[in-house]
């Protein structure tokens, strides 16, 4: 099928999982907000036939449109000569880091497939994993066991975006992270309701805009006082004020990536992975 006109085909392709290729690639794709972009991941590329294979892909788009765009984090250079002859433009994310570092090391890198994408440091994944945990079970309130050890609790409205920053900071920092939501019942108090106002030190509050927040509420109950732009300005400023009141940092998550809110999140709690 033919991309739509300004349209960019975008390959992430991996002997793995594709994460990494993705992660990176898309971190420099985003310096180009006035481009839209056709992303494609493709795991496994971990054999010259499985390279030809995604050549023809790759060979058929760019017939449609400009050269397609490869971001690749393949370690076997026979592979990586396979993806060259495509005719896009390949980007190895991997290739010059690894050449700098067997310099530096005065050693050569392993040519074990998919070894950049292993667990690595195995008690750091597995605190990874029991952040995770801890994240479900501490998702929107549902549980107030163990408060007292999160790294950081996230208070906000619902749809502020409290969900994915949990997550994002328990996977990619093992950190424990619960979310509380704010709701109408919260407010008639000056303080923080009382399941987290104990733990006030380790609070950090999400606000938007209420127009962003209606939007993102309609999607989920369409026509609802829930969703109304009313009841979403006046719980974003009884949000902000109760920050406020209780010295509790906040940021607008309109704007911001997960990476960004996370990264801000980090600074200002002083929090380490």
């Amino acid at each position: 099928m033919t991309p739509p006109e300004g349209v960019r085909e975008t390959f992430f392709v991996s002997d793995s999982t594709g994460i990494t290729a993705e992660t990176l690639g898309s971190a420099l794709l985003a310096n180009f907000p006035g481009v839209t972009f056709r992303r494609h991941t493709i795991p496994f590329v971990d054999t010259p036939e499985g390279a030809r294979r995604v050549v023809a892909d790759i060979q058929r788009s760019s017939r449609e449109g400009a050269d397609p765009i490869v971001f690749t984090t393949v370690k076997s250079a026979t592979i990586v000569r396979e993806l060259s002859l495509s005719g896009a433009v390949v980007i190895d994310l991997l290739g010059g880091h690894l050449r700098e570092l067997e310099a530096a090391l005065g050693s050569t890198a392993s040519e074990q497939l998919g070894q950049y994408h292993g667990v690595g440091d195995i008690e750091r994944y597995f605190a990874r994993m029991r952040a995770v945990e801890y994240a479900i079970e501490h998702d929107d309130g549902q549980s107030m066991r163990a408060l007292d050890i999160a790294d950081v609790i996230i208070v906000a409205p619902s749809r502020c975006g409290k969900t994915p920053t949990t997550m994002y900071l328990a996977l990619q920092y093992g950190l424990l992270v619960a979310n509380y939501p704010l709701t109408d019942d919260d407010f008639p108090s000056d303080g923080l309701p009382s399941t987290v106002a104990r733990f006030a030190a380790k609070c950090f509050g999400l606000t938007t805009t209420p127009l962003r927040l209606s939007q993102v509420r309609h999607e989920r109950r369409p026509s609802s006082t829930y969703s109304s732009l009313a009841q979403c300005t006046l719980e974003l400023r009884r949000a902000e004020d109760l920050y406020r009141r209780n010295r509790v940092p906040f940021l607008n998550s309109s704007t911001k990536s997960v990476e960004e809110m996370s990264a801000v999140i980090m600074q200002s709690m002083r929090l380490r992975a």
